[in-house]
């Protein structure tokens, strides 16, 4: 969480230095050095699409936005203390280093949750396209479906080599991801695919259903939530199987 802490005072600092000033004085020739009202309305703006962007990248859901705006006025008051200054309580009433430990707790609350949530989802999805499609699984858990066995040459090592086209989306149906004919080691990828590919032949097709601890779990890149379950659409075009590496003789240190 430590990124958020840091945005997040680097924001609130951006802030405090924005609406520092609400009275305009000098001279008009040191007036006229100001912003304009249609500058100062686009970095209004601009700082809210800003505070929205860290709303929504960090996980908060649905704030309640009164609150939200309490605490910016709350903020403002304080403008001439630095954000992390222990005086700010005077007028927030919370001292810096709990309003972290607030902030991160409601986060990692938030990632239970959705962690659980899509958990319990994925589950009721793979028994629902179990029956549905007369699926078939396996005892890891995953959900497969053959449009086409292909041939008889198979991957039977996890160190074998395939070659496929592929389609991969969430259960809501949403692609994270696409690719045509890649080459990759059966070793090097996610658990449900090093299996996966094992269940059909050179030429078929397959749709995998993967559960979550076969996939990424509950850490995985950005487009894939926490605990997702996995929808791969697979034509697999190649097998090549694993070949040990032939030792090249030893030279001889001796000169002809």
């Amino acid at each position: 969480m430590k990124i958020f802490k840091m945005i997040a005072i680097a924001s609130a600092s951006v802030l405090m230095m924005a609406c520092a000033s609400s009275k305009v004085e000098g001279s008009k020739e040191v007036r006229d050095l100001l912003p304009t009202k249609g500058e100062l309305d686009s970095t209004s703006y601009m700082l809210g699409v800003n505070f929205g962007f860290i709303i929504t990248q960090n996980n908060f859901g649905d704030l309640n936005m009164a609150q939200l705006r309490k605490g910016m006025e709350d903020a403002l008051k304080a403008k001439d203390l630095d954000p992390m200054d222990s005086a700010i309580t005077k007028f927030v009433k919370i001292h810096p280093d709990q309003m972290n430990t607030i902030i991160n707790g409601y986060l990692q609350k938030r990632m239970a949750y959705e962690g659980a949530l899509n958990k319990e989802k994925g589950d009721a999805f793979r028994k629902d396209f179990f029956v549905k499609n007369s699926a078939d699984s396996t005892a890891s858990g995953i959900v497969y479906l053959i449009q086409d066995s292909g041939s008889e040459v198979r991957a039977l090592s996890d160190k074998d080599t395939v070659k496929v086209n592929y389609r991969g989306t969430l259960i809501d149906g949403k692609e994270f991801d696409a690719n045509e004919g890649i080459t990759f080691p059966l070793n090097r990828v996610i658990k449900g695919w090093t299996e996966g590919m094992k269940l059909v032949g050179e030429g078929g097709k397959i749709t995998l259903v993967i559960p979550s601890e076969l996939a990424y779990g509950e850490r995985g890149p950005r487009t894939i939530p926490a605990n997702s379950t996995l929808i791969f659409d697979v034509d697999l075009l190649e097998v090549h199987p694993y070949v040990e590496p032939v030792e090249a003789p030893a030279k001889s240190g001796k000169r002809k």
